[in-house]
Order: structure tokens, then C-alpha cells, then sequence
């Protein structure tokens, strides 16, 4: 595996190596050596796996208390993957970074405790998979606003494509309101 920072170092971008014949495909998706080797050290207790259609937004979602890592990938489809950095203390607070998640791909995201996150599908159907490093919690479960422009996450929207926003997303809490990490 390749862990590959990207603009925000503590973010990485995992590359497994693919292994294919004319039957198909293998990967490690997790080997708990080389993520520990790689400074993820954290143990996942729940894997979640959501379906959405072209167009959704999902996002950008944390948990306060009992703060989550991510282990986020596309298993089928194409997703634009956002991360916001909210610990007050980190020299990136406030900065985002985007990238493609694919089944094509197949590259997966780690996303540390203390940023919110989301996604964008851009594929006509996606389903993604991401293990988590604490259980939902949904007393402490927060939503910001996706199209803050004090966070200015660059969204890859469709102009022909309707936007899909549940009402928590629609109703999600400008950076400058939202509760964020020390």
C-alpha cells in the first residue's frame, strides 16, 4: 500500500496494489501493519455503506463528541470526496481538500478525527463503503453548511444535474456557528 499525503498531511490518500487477470481483481483494502506503519494506529469499530444517485450531497458531517476517523472509498461509481479540517489548534483549520474516489480507482481516503466530511456523486449511481473509529452517536452528530464560502470547498456540480440535499444538509450551520474541535 501507498499512503500519500495530500495538501493536508494529517488526509492521505491510500493506493493498494492491484493485483488483475482476466477473471477480475484483488486488493488489500486494510492491513493493520502498514496503516500503523503509516500513523494510523486507530482501531475501526463500525463499517457503514450508503447507495445515493448522481447528484446527491452528502455532507459535511462529523460528530462532536466521540469524534470519528474515516476509512472512506467508492465501491462502486464515482464520488468527489471533501474534508474540512476543524481543530482549532491544527496549523490547517479551516482548509479543505477534494479528491476523485472511484471503483475504477479504487484509492481509498483516511480522514482523522476532527474534520467534517462529505461527498458528491458525480457517477449515475455510487455506493461507498467507510469504516469508522467510533460508533454513531447521534446526540452527537453535527452537520455544516456543504456551500459555506468561509470554507469555499470547490464542489465539482453538474449544471444539468439537480442538486440532492437531505434536510439535515440543507439546514447544516455556517463554520463561523458551527461547533468545532479545541
Amino acid at each position: 500500500m501507498e499512503f500519500i499525503p495530500t495538501k493536508i498531511p494529517d488526509v492521505l490518500i491510500i493506493k493498494s496494489k492491484v493485483f488483475e487477470d482476466p477473471r477480475g481483481f484483488f486488493l488489500e483494502t486494510y492491513r493493520e501493519n502498514e496503516f500503523i506503519s503509516a500513523g494510523i494506529g486507530q482501531k475501526f469499530v463500525q463499517e457503514n455503506h450508503s447507495a445515493s444517485q448522481r447528484g446527491v450531497l452528502r455532507g459535511l458531517h462529523y460528530q462532536i463528541r466521540q469524534a470519528q476517523g474515516k476509512l472512506v472509498r467508492a465501491i462502486s461509481g464515482e464520488i468527489f470526496d471533501a474534508v474540512v479540517d476543524i481543530r482549532r489548534s491544527s496549523p490547517t483549520f479551516g482548509q479543505w481538500v477534494g479528491v476523485v474516489l472511484s471503483a475504477q480507482n479504487k484509492h481509498q481516503l483516511w480522514v482523522p478525527p476532527g474534520f467534517a466530511h462529505g461527498f458528491y456523486v458525480l457517477s449515475e449511481s455510487a455506493e461507498v463503503t467507510y469504516k469508522v473509529t467510533e460508533y454513531y452517536s447521534p446526540q452527537w452528530d453535527r452537520s455544516m453548511l456543504w456551500n459555506d464560502p468561509q470554507i469555499g470547498v470547490d464542489w465539482p456540480l453538474m449544471d444539468d444535474v439537480p442538486l440532492s440535499l437531505s434536510e439535515k444538509d440543507i439546514n447544516g450551520r455556517p463554520f463561523d456557528e458551527a461547533e468545532l474541535f479545541d
